[in-house]
């Protein structure tokens, strides 16, 4: 069995995959650091980024690392192929823990975006109270479509010079009841819901509030990704790990 494990983390499923292997393994924890206030880890945990594939692959082979796990967000677009690349040069097994995709049932509106670039122009002319659950990073790109009223929920502040008009922020951390979704729907007069498609909850409060309320949803597709060996539960990635042999 793998004995000394790196994980490549920032979602739950990484946090709670650390915790049960760590009774039995040396296992790192990577955050990526894009949260200033991280929820404390049970584990080591190192901050920041490698510098790219070749600072990964050099991590690797120093600490000796026996198995990469990728538990990433799915919307993390640059880190799977520069951890292809690090564990193929380290000659290092990569696993991606990684939920399935959600997708849409009876009495969905929903409208595929290729990417969060495409979302303005779905949305359309006329004037619409959007709520945006999308994170606060790629927010500029509204700006484009200034005419509507966007709601914004994010864990931290959003900047200050973000060039919407027409903006309401709200600074809450989840899970949200299915009760907090309608709520927060109701009270804004939501008409569109944008959302990206990361399958983090098998069952998603706010895309079923969407569908009660009867609003259309925007959902914006995940990234391409290169090939690699993939689960989608933290069963999977236990019985992977201990598949893999120790060089220690």
């Amino acid at each position: 069995m793998a004995t000394r494990v790196l994980i490549l983390g920032g979602t739950a499923q990484a946090r709670l995959l650390a915790q049960q292997i760590a009774p039995q393994l040396d296992v790192r924890l990577s955050l990526a650091g894009v949260t200033q206030t991280p929820i404390n880890q049970s584990v080591p945990t190192r901050r920041g980024g490698f510098g790219g594939a070749q600072g990964l692959a050099r991590y690797l082979r120093e600490q000796a690392i026996d198995a990469l796990v990728l538990a990433i967000h799915p919307f993390a677009a640059r880190m799977p192929f520069n951890a292809a690349q690090a564990a193929a040069s380290a000659n290092v097994p990569l696993l991606r823990l990684l939920p399935p995709p959600w997708q849409s049932q009876p009495g969905d509106a929903w409208h595929i975006a290729p990417s969060l670039e495409a979302v303005p122009a779905l949305l359309g002319s006329t004037p619409r109270t959007v709520l945006l659950t999308t994170g606060r990073q790629q927010l500029a790109t509204f700006a484009q479509a200034p005419q509507h009223h966007y709601v914004v929920r994010s864990i931290e502040a959003l900047p200050a010079d973000l060039p919407l008009p027409n903006l309401t922020s709200i600074r809450r951390r989840g899970p949200f009841s299915l009760d907090d979704e309608i709520t927060l729907m109701e009270a804004y007069a939501i008409d569109r819901l944008v959302s990206k498609n990361s399958g983090m909850d098998s069952v998603n409060a706010k895309l079923t509030a969407a569908r009660e309320l009867g609003i259309p949803v925007i959902m914006v597709a995940r990234p391409p990704s290169p090939p690699m060996m993939t689960v989608s539960s933290i069963e999977a990635a236990v019985d992977w790990l201990r598949g893999q042999p120790s060089h220690h």
